[in-house]
């Protein structure tokens, strides 16, 4: 045991010996990046106060007969904001890509609510391409319905649950999108949007329920540099490279492996193989197979949006209700999900829960981190991809047959006037 200690302790010394030589190579190296991981908080964070918000309601007409895919114009437009910087405006201004917040509110006793929120300078765009699809939306700006509730959450009266979503299985597989909504007989779409406006219209007065998508559109140039590689490694047709680490731990299994198999056992020599000829691909996958693949192509063809996807329960402790509205409005994002493919779940990492030592303090503490981030439509932390095919299958504008008197509609039709009034 001494002589192990004595050991360790030759080499703590040796690797000082190393650093008080290499000081000057080292020290300036992390300094630079820890300063530029500092510096780029600061200026990102002073870019995001300049910018001005408008948060932006959208009620929808009483008869919309059209599929969800009308709504991906908009995200098509909202993902032509994606420019590239200078040096000077990414490292002295802290430039970035306009983010956007899709939401979707559930107010007791008031309903359900669909907002969007856009920087001010996007404003028109964003109505006039809702107004090109539907013409008889109407759009209203609104105070921030986050207002309507104390500002610090949890309280001695209030309550919170809370929660990022994440991918089951890895970027960019899909999830299922509202081309999966589609009786087999009559071809109508079942709109996904009914059993989330009901749980949301069901919560009694004193209840909030918040879903929101902060989206960031990434450059086309993903498609070709993570998209299509990706599509090819399903494919079969390129195998994953691994990194430096993944290759010396490789190496490092094989060697232990190779000794404990020659101490235990004589040594095998491998009998040369013959190398098979395989059958084409298309031979090859199952037919589910066959879909997914080309389920994948098709979405990473798309734009692409980095988003930051959560939800947050709160109310009146009185008649707070965890179990009916928050399994509810899971099982409601559960029908995106696809076990050939992908689907949507609870970030483990971001939920309002803690376990073991210092509970109290600990769930608090992750209650009102998750309520601040949701106020200030954060997209930092854990975030999905999605295509504007799947954005547009979760939040689009609920169309004719979702019949429920909780969700605010446009009142009358609107109509020009009559051409031959008299002036």
């Amino acid at each position: 045991m001494a002589m192990i200690l004595s050991d360790i302790a030759a080499s703590f010394g040796e690797f000082l010996t190393v650093i008080s030589y290499t000081w000057f190579i080292v020290l300036p190296i992390a300094g630079w990046w820890f300063f530029k991981f500092l510096w780029m908080k600061h200026i990102q964070l002073r870019y995001l106060l300049k910018m001005r918000f408008t948060l932006l309601e959208i009620i929808p007409p009483q008869n919309i007969e059209k599929s969800p895919q009308p709504i991906e114009s908009l995200f098509l437009a909202m993902a032509a904001v994606v420019r590239t910087p200078t040096v000077f405006e990414e490292f002295l201004d802290g430039y970035f890509t306009d983010p956007f917040s899709l939401e979707i509110v559930g107010k007791g006793g008031d309903g359900a609510h669909i907002y969007i929120r856009t920087p001010a300078a996007m404003r028109s765009m964003v109505e006039s391409h809702l107004y090109a699809q539907y013409p008889e939306v109407e759009i209203a700006e609104v105070p921030d319905y986050v207002d309507e509730v104390p500002a610090v959450v949890p309280n001695k009266d209030w309550n919170l649950w809370g929660t990022d979503f994440e991918l089951t299985d890895p970027d960019p597989m899909p999830i299922k999108t509202y081309r999966h909504f589609e009786e087999d007989v009559t071809g109508k779409m079942i709109d996904p949007m009914a059993g989330l406006i009901e749980i949301l219209g069901q919560l009694p007065p004193g209840q909030h329920l918040w879903f929101q998508l902060t989206i960031t559109p990434l450059p086309e140039k993903w498609t070709k540099t993570v998209g299509l590689p990706f599509v090819q490694e399903k494919a079969g047709r390129v195998s994953k490279k691994a990194s430096p680490f993944e290759k010396i731990w490789i190496d490092i299994t094989d060697i232990v492996k190779g000794v404990f198999t020659g101490i235990f056992s004589p040594p095998e020599f491998a009998a040369k193989e013959e190398k098979k000829e395989e059958q084409p691909l298309e031979f090859r996958l199952t037919p589910g197979e066959k879909r997914t693949l080309e389920a994948l192509e098709a979405n990473v063809g798309k734009n692409v949006y980095d988003t930051k996807m959560r939800m947050v329960y709160l109310g009146r402790r009185d008649s707070f209700d965890k179990a009916t509205f928050v399994s509810g409005f899971i099982g409601g994002i559960k029908q995106f999900s696809d076990q050939n493919s992908n689907g949507f779940k609870p970030n483990d990492a971001s939920k309002t829960y803690a376990n073991y030592v210092l509970r109290d303090s600990r769930l608090k503490y992750r209650q009102r981190k998750i309520f601040s981030r949701y106020k200030d439509r954060d997209p930092t932390g854990k975030t999905v991809l999605l295509s504007t095919e799947e954005l547009a299958s979760i939040f689009h504008l609920p169309d004719m047959a979702v019949v429920s008197p909780f969700i605010r509609r446009v009142a009358a039709k609107r109509g020009s006037a009559p051409s031959n009034l008299p002036f």
